[in-house]
This record gives structure tokens, C-alpha cells and sequence, in this order.
């Protein structure tokens, strides 16, 4: 690699990526099951070996720097691509190893993290995160037992995996608390669409789900202020920028931002379990199930 000393070590960048998307050294640490000192090391090495700052520190946490806002979208889908690598050599079919299950991106924030710190069970759980497409592929592969992602009807199926309802969603429009929406709490229709906002990348479920309603009713939104590969990048990117954001409702931080009500306008979507698509889930299986429906019943 021209200009750098090394080549960055993947555990340095799915270091890297952990710290931008949970916001905190300290969360991103208890995530890795490393000290924070050792996470903290990594973070400076990397930085070192890019010659500039990649996060910017402070008090409430971290956010990325324009430097670290380049490198996240490509670090992460090196990272995905990693994971699956990883998955393969670790021999997924035994069942004395660990629970092996998939996320995506929304989905992990909104609910797997949570069911998996609430689990009485000490055994073993990996989790990898992908967009939803790759997590019904890693499901119909055999190389998860789990998969849980954000549905997206219409779309065409995967014949390896089938969907269970887990839980009802919706994608809405909100602003940070500093923004001149946020006191009105409603906007018109046409206000929303002819203003930039923070989306999603093109392959998210989120971002397919608001160009497939607006499609149906033939209406067309003003080109994307910025588009982020995972919610919390779409997050901090709408409050440096103090713009609207679409996301997911249950991914919203209410002390940052306000949900806008759009005009005749509803984005709605659900939380799905993916399984394969013949045989029984395991008894780890099912027990993990059994949180991931006790977590959104708390909702």
C-alpha cells in the first residue's frame, strides 16, 4: 500500500468502526471484550498509520472526523466481508461452539444488542453484522443458526431462509433539538420533499422503504444531503450538520433529536426473525429468540 508503513490490521479497523458507531471508546470496548486502554492502543495506531486524526474526542465520546467519516464506509464493508471469512474458517456446523448469529446494521442497535446484554444464558453468542441481504444469505447458508433484519416486502425471497414477524417498525423523519422543526413537530408534504435530508446507504432496508412508498404514490424527494452506511453514521452526521434524518424510529436518541410528522406521509416497516427455511432452531436458538421478543415487548 503506497505511502503507508503497513497494511491496518483488521481488528485496528473493526476497532475503529465499533468506536464511530456506538459513540464511546468505553461502550465499543465492552463490545470487543477488550480493556479500554487496549482499544484506546489500537485506535492510536491506526491513526498513527493514517497520519491524521480519525475520531475526535470528547467528554460526551466520539465522533468521526471528516478523515474518519472517508475511511468508515470502506473499513466497514472490509470488515463484512472479514466476517463472513471468519465464519467460514471457524466451522459453523458444530454445535458445541458458540451461537452464530447475524444482525443487520438497524437491527443490532435496535434490539440485539439489548437482547443478548439481557440473556440469563452464559453460554456462548457471536454476533457478525451486514446489511440484510447478507444475513439471509449467511442464514440460508448454514453458516448462522439466527438472523435478524428489518423486512422488506415485495422484495424478492431468498428460497434458503423463511421471515417471522418480530416486531412493527416505522421510518421517520426527525431533527436535532436545535433545528427549526423541532418546536413545530409537523411539516407539510411538500416541505419534506423538496428538503435534503441524512439517509441511508442505497442498500439499506430504511432507505428502500421511504423510495418504495414515495414511488407508489408517484412523488419523488430532493437528492440525499448525506447518505450513511449504518444508523448511528447517519445519526451523527445530522447533528453535525444540525439536519433531518430518516431513521428508524427505535433508533432515534430522543435526548438529540425530535420525531417531525410528515403530511400524509408514513413510512412503516417491521423487525423480522430469519431462519432456515426447513428443520427446528436449536434450544440456544430458541431461548435467544425468546429474549429478542421479550426485548421488543418492552417496547
Amino acid at each position: 500500500m503506497p505511502g503507508l508503513s503497513r497494511t491496518p490490521e483488521v481488528t485496528e479497523l473493526r476497532s475503529f468502526c465499533a468506536a464511530a458507531d456506538l459513540g464511546s471508546i468505553g461502550r465499543a470496548a465492552i463490545r470487543l471484550n477488550v480493556s479500554q486502554p487496549a482499544l484506546s492502543k489500537r485506535l492510536q495506531a491506526l491513526e498513527q498509520l493514517a497520519g491524521v486524526a480519525l475520531l475526535e474526542r470528547s467528554p460526551r465520546g466520539v465522533t468521526l472526523t471528516p478523515a474518519g467519516r472517508h475511511l468508515y464506509a470502506e473499513a466497514r464493508r472490509l470488515i463484512e466481508q472479514a466476517e463472513i471469512v471468519e465464519g467460514l474458517m471457524a466451522g459453523l456446523g458444530r454445535t458445541s461452539g458458540p451461537l452464530r448469529i447475524a444482525a443487520s446494521h438497524s437491527a443490532s442497535e435496535a434490539i440485539v444488542t439489548d437482547a443478548l446484554q439481557s440473556r440469563d444464558d452464559n453460554r456462548s453468542v457471536e454476533l457478525l453484522t451486514a446489511n440484510s441481504h447478507v444475513v439471509r444469505a449467511l442464514v440460508g447458508e448454514g453458516r448462522v443458526e439466527l438472523g435478524v433484519v428489518a423486512g422488506r416486502p415485495g422484495a424478492t425471497p431468498n428460497p434458503g431462509v423463511r421471515q417471522l414477524r418480530l416486531a412493527d417498525d416505522w421510518v421517520v423523519c426527525a431533527v436535532p433539538r436545535g433545528h427549526v422543526w423541532a418546536q413545530r413537530r409537523r411539516i407539510t408534504q411538500a416541505e419534506f420533499l423538496r428538503t435534503p435530508m441524512v439517509v441511508r446507504d442505497p442498500g439499506s432496508n430504511a432507505r428502500w422503504t421511504v423510495e418504495a412508498v414515495l414511488s407508489r404514490l408517484d412523488l419523488r424527494a430532493a437528492q440525499p444531503l448525506m447518505e450513511c452506511p449504518t444508523p448511528s453514521s447517519a445519526r451523527q452526521e445530522a447533528l453535525t450538520r444540525n439536519a433531518p434524518l430518516l431513521l428508524s424510529r427505535h433508533l432515534l436518541l430522543s435526548e438529540f433529536f425530535v420525531e417531525i410528522e410528515v403530511e400524509r406521509l408514513e413510512f412503516p416497516r417491521s423487525y423480522e426473525l430469519v431462519l432456515p427455511a426447513v428443520g427446528e432452531p436449536s434450544g440456544r436458538a430458541k431461548a435467544l429468540i425468546r429474549q429478542l421478543e421479550a426485548t421488543v415487548a418492552g417496547w
